[in-house]
């Protein structure tokens, strides 16, 4: 019972610094502590069953977060440490890109100046043994290769290798380092002076990436920009002030927060950054949260450049971390976030966490996803633009500018088969791995790659026969030629990725994406006039 007592005084111990951090529930009284405790101790000593102590702790601080907003968490060491590898930007590994396939770990891509790229990992490579050990069959999933895979950089992993053209397995020893985690999925010149940028999250090396990446693209002649923030979830609240500052004039609000506790803190732009002309598109969707939406309202609300897609997530609190004396620790939602006309874009939650992740499949059923007429925002929540006076609303999330449908007529139940299974992926990476001499030969680059490699007749007889081979075959539907165009171009993107990166990827699906073609044809033509938007 030892045990028991010191983890309830810790539990105590969380509730009491939890209720001193909000002021509604600060004077939280002695006898309700006590009511606390004397709950506690009937549990230890009346409860059918032995409890384990940690977990009724971890339950405990849970519990009380849950009840507060979906934002606030609790995360175990363990979860701490996983939650931070994507923010902090690294990961310490043997760098590799994989897929499963057939239970069998196929390396897509060893990440560049990685360790497994170093000592001669290639595209298409199977990896049969881990230490010994055989590293293929039913076993075998994301977490076992997670597990064994990652480690303490400087440490040994011992792989034997399946390579087409070997008849013996080759063995490689990897020794495991610091595997950066890239912010920046792609950066392309769209058109000789229009520039794309895809940025995936906020983390802690993503102006490093974006500066790098901008750069580049200047000097191949940029002018304007298409900022991709479709699915980014966020991050980082300095990044996404850092980010912003990039395009704003100096002295305008980005962002204000106040909480409670926290009273109100003012950040605005300065005479930094390096884009602060030109004509700037950002693309945003309902994945597009948090820090996301702190840059495209300072954008829209300074009338800075436009938005193009969907209506966004709708996260506008601001979580702080505390940590805890284990190593756990609680990520608190301690003030609610402002863009520069003062709107407040966190959507409500006071039906609970289910509810309120249930908001997107509600916009998907309503039509909102399709049709902009299904979106309805009270007068009460309406706001000016800074300079154009425009009219934008808050209370849920940034619409967007010019709304684009959500596409469901190309995307047919055969490509959507195709997709679950695996099977397109699966049949991308085996083509290029067969032909990987003659793509290699015939595409050397990726501007060659991408005006004159196609997807003809005979490459989907090909993806059609092997898709059969998985008990996969087209309906009448699937001959539409949208969807049919539509595959071609992914199957064209998975491709590109198995031969070059990802990147190359994206380059390539982008071609037939709607919001990507509209941000072209308003930077080209007379719109930011037309609605006298700064560049």
């Amino acid at each position: 019972m030892k045990h028991f007592s010191i983890y309830r005084t810790v539990i105590l111990t969380a509730v009491f610094f939890l209720f001193s951090t909000l002021p509604a529930l600060s004077q939280v009284s002695q006898a309700q502590m006590e009511k606390l405790q004397r709950a506690l101790q009937f549990i230890e000593f009346a409860y059918i069953e032995k409890l384990e102590d940690e977990k009724l702790v971890e339950d405990a601080i849970r519990g009380i977060l849950n009840e507060l907003d979906p934002h606030s968490v609790y995360l175990s060491a363990d979860e701490l440490r996983r939650a931070n590898e994507s923010l902090e930007g690294s990961f310490e590994g043997i760098g590799i890109q994989f897929n499963l396939i057939n239970d069998t770990i196929v390396v897509v891509s060893p990440i560049p100046g990685g360790p497994s790229e170093k000592v001669g990992l290639r595209p298409g490579d199977k990896i049969i043994r881990i230490d010994g050990e055989t590293a293929h069959g039913s076993r075998v999933n994301n977490q076992y290769v997670q597990d064994r895979l990652r480690g303490e950089r400087g440490s040994q992993v011992d792989v034997a290798i399946f390579r087409v053209g070997f008849s013996e397995l080759l063995d490689f020893t990897i020794t495991r380092d610091r595997i950066p985690i890239n912010s920046v999925d792609a950066a392309f010149m769209a058109t000789p002076e229009i520039g794309y940028i895809k940025l995936n999250r906020f983390a802690r090396t993503t102006m490093r990436e974006y500066r790098e990446a901008s750069q580049i693209l200047t000097d191949q002649g940029m002018k304007h920009m298409i900022l991709d923030l479709n699915y980014n979830s966020g991050g980082y609240l300095d990044v996404a002030i850092d980010l912003t500052d990039q395009f704003l004039d100096r002295d305008q609000m980005i962002v204000y927060t106040e909480g409670h506790a926290a009273p109100r803190q003012e950040f605005k732009s300065t005479f930094r950054g390096n884009f602060k002309n030109g004509k700037v598109v950002v693309l945003i969707n309902e994945g597009s949260a948090s820090a996301s939406e702190i840059l495209a309202g300072a954008i829209q609300d300074w009338d800075r450049g436009f938005l193009i897609g969907r209506r966004s997530f709708g996260k506008g609190l601001v979580q702080r971390p505390f940590e805890l004396p284990d190593g756990s620790a609680i990520r608190l939602t301690t003030a609610q976030y402002h863009t520069p006309t003062g709107r407040s874009i966190q959507k409500p939650y006071d039906e609970g966490a289910e509810e309120y992740y249930k908001d997107l499949s509600e916009r998907l059923s309503s039509g909102e996803l399709i049709s902009p007429e299904n979106i309805i925002f009270p007068d009460s929540l309406k706001h000016f633009t800074k300079h154009n006076k425009r009219v934008v609303y808050g209370g849920g999330g940034i619409m967007p500018d010019f709304f684009i449908p959500l596409d469901t007529n190309r995307v047919s139940d055969f490509y959507s088969r195709l997709l679950r299974r695996g099977t397109l992926n699966n049949f991308g990476i085996e083509y290029t791995n067969r032909n990987r001499t003659a793509l290699s030969g015939n595409y050397p680059d990726m501007q060659a790659y991408l005006e004159n490699f196609q997807v003809d007749e005979a490459l989907m007889d090909e993806m059609y026969a092997y898709a059969k081979e998985q008990g996969l075959t087209p309906g009448d539907e699937e001959q539409k030629e949208d969807a049919v165009l539509y595959m071609k171009n992914q199957l064209k993107g998975l491709i590109a990725r198995n031969l070059f990166d990802f990147a190359a990827y994206i380059q390539v699906v982008m071609q037939f994406d709607e919001a990507y073609q509209k941000a072209m044809r308003i930077i080209e033509d007379d719109t930011f006039n037309e609605f006298n938007i700064r560049y």
